[in-house]
């Protein structure tokens, strides 16, 4: 079995194509995932055929369940694409069929190759029904009738006030005042993810605001723990930060493997922006 490594700010996939989706891919994905006993990376990528769109997407996490957005994956993917030229053209605009709806992609090449990557992802979803989250709405903060901010949670004794979007995937964003790298994640992360109010567990972002245009995150990733980056969690970050008057309609989010650049008006799609790279080649055998 071919595969390629890619990453986007530290967040690395093992990317196949195929065109069998009966396989086992939850098993294989914690086979190739696995960073002492296999290839190593934050989740598997499958380019797949589609009718909807030039391509298809399916991504796992390393504990074997499917993820219904990735930013950072769709990017990789979309380098891939092109990098390969496998659209069969030179049109810098691709669109990619995933779980959460059809994604459009626009990017920029260079020396032949794609350079800056620009992914739109989707229109963010506040209901909590909807992300989904199982909680009192009366117990937090309304914002622009829409999103519910300042939710509070205690777990293992740290005081939480939790802001909730979808970016097609479920996040609980927590902005505090101290730099991020001062939060126990590994210790509060996987709490809040399987926490009995998030009936399909949940991303964990802790974000500092650094100024109108920059904000400083951690993500907790559902499925795979923390990671260097996350292009869903940073566009969560972002919309909660410009509902709630923090920053400007672009930002660049720092994560620990990097930035990017997340744009939003408010109302339409949320624009993701940053570079990707093939990391290698190999077979699985």
């Amino acid at each position: 079995m071919v595969f390629t490594k890619l990453q986007s700010v530290g967040n690395d996939f093992v990317l196949i194509e195929t065109n069998d989706l009966t396989y086992d891919w939850e098993s294989l994905s914690k086979a190739m995932c696995d960073r002492k006993f296999g290839i190593g990376a934050d989740g598997l990528l499958l380019l797949v055929p589609s009718l909807k769109a030039d391509f298809g997407m399916r991504m796992f996490n390393p504990d074997g369940t499917e993820s219904e957005a990735c930013g950072n994956g769709l990017r990789c993917l979309i380098k891939y694409i092109a990098d390969i030229k496998l659209a069969g053209k030179e049109d810098s605009n691709l669109n990619i069929d995933t779980i959460a709806g059809v994604r459009k992609a626009i990017f920029v090449r260079k020396e032949g190759k794609a350079d800056m990557i620009q992914a739109s992802m989707g229109i963010p979803e506040f209901d909590t029904a909807k992300i989904p989250v199982a909680i009192d709405n009366n117990r937090g903060r309304i914002v622009a009738s829409r999103l519910i901010t300042e939710y509070p949670l205690t777990i293992d004794n740290i005081d939480l006030l939790l802001s909730f979007v979808s970016m097609g995937n479920p996040h609980a964003v927590y902005f505090q005042k101290k730099p991020v790298r001062e939060f126990p994640l590994a210790r509060i992360g996987p709490l809040v993810e399987n926490y009995i109010a998030f009936p399909k567990h949940i991303n964990f972002e802790v974000a500092e605001i650094v100024s109108r245009g920059q904000i400083e995150v951690r993500v907790w990733e559902r499925g795979a723990g923390e990671t260097l980056g996350c292009g869903t969690g940073a566009c969560a970050v972002a919309v909660c930060a410009i509902l709630l008057g923090y920053t400007d309609n672009a930002v660049v989010v720092i994560l620990p493997g990097g930035k990017l650049r997340v744009e939003w008006d408010g109302k339409g799609e949320v624009l993701l922006s940053g570079v990707a790279e093939i990391v290698f080649r190999g077979d699985w055998k």
